[in-house]
């Protein structure tokens, strides 16, 4: 399975415009090789290098398991978005006080439709998801605020 995004590659920096300093809108992704006998897809995105540790930026998850793409400012109808850091059930931008920054957008297949409500926090989503992983992807962007 694999995650990318047009918008910039691995392990590089994320455009200003998915971020503060921007339009503040979620950059487009790609879903490759996909899991046969996955049932949903989750994504967490968040910042490890936050100062006050591990910052959520976007939680989605019940995602259909033929979703091949997001597009730019955009998340699947049928899925469910959590609520992030910013206390908003949306995308937040990358945003950091100082430094350079890493965004980690994971991808999980799963085995099953979680019944997690739509302000579970992110605690609650990963424990939920926890025993139904069959497989994870991750891509790393990198920002630093100017």
């Amino acid at each position: 399975m694999k995650i990318s995004s047009p918008a910039f590659t691995d392990n590089r920096s994320i455009p200003d415009r998915y971020t503060c300093n921007g339009d503040n809108i979620s950059p487009p992704l790609r879903f490759e090789n996909v899991p046969a006998r996955t049932k949903s897809l989750a994504l967490i995105v968040d910042d490890p290098d936050a100062p006050s540790g591990t910052w959520t930026h976007w939680i989605v998850w019940n995602m259909s398991p033929r979703t091949q793409e997001l597009a730019e400012n955009a998340a699947p109808r049928e899925a469910i978005v959590g609520k992030n850091d910013f206390y908003h059930n949306s995308y937040g931008g990358p945003c950091p006080p100082s430094g350079t920054h890493r965004y980690f957008f994971r991808l999980y297949a799963l085995d099953a439709v979680l019944q997690t409500a739509g302000h579970a926090t992110r605690a609650e989503l990963e424990k939920a998801l926890q025993p139904h992983i069959i497989e994870t992807t991750e891509l790393m962007g990198t920002y630093q605020k100017k």
